[in-house]
């Protein structure tokens, strides 16, 4: 039991990539003061991790609502997160986009795209629906 929830831990951890979703807080960061990238850093966590959550729960019904099963889904994530590690491997070369002054970046930059990554979602709704919980409640 406690292999698994270590390997579904790395596997969230490879999917979310915190230390290259760091380097990106650092470079987003800059310009703010400590206090402030602190309470941006807490933002972040906060929406990525209801983003995550959400995903689990609403990610289940749409599949259900598409007649998308389960099995078909994890083919099609497992070649998504294949991709995405292609990409890890050989990096993509793109650079943060420039931000609107309105523009909150713990939400659009390092939330969604960067933290709550479409691998990360689908990461976590795949480890959901093996989870030993969820089997024994089906």
């Amino acid at each position: 039991m406690l292999e698994k929830y270590i390997q579904d831990a790395l596997i969230i951890w490879a999917t979310i990539d915190p230390i290259g979703t760091m380097a990106l807080f650092t470079a987003l960061t800059a310009h703010l003061s400590p206090a402030k990238r602190r309470q941006t850093a807490y933002k972040t966590i906060i929406y990525a991790g209801a983003v995550l959550l959400g995903s689990i729960v609403i990610g289940q019904v749409i599949l259900s609502a598409m007649g998308i099963r389960m099995v078909s889904f994890q083919l099609a994530g497992g070649i998504i997160l294949f991709l995405f590690g292609l990409q890890m491997i050989f990096g993509s070369g793109s650079q943060p986009s420039s931000q609107e002054p309105e523009h909150d970046i713990a939400v659009f930059l390092l939330a969604i795209p960067a933290t709550a990554t479409p691998g990360a979602i689908l990461a976590v709704i795949l480890l959901y629906t093996r989870s030993p919980c969820r089997s024994a409640r089906l």
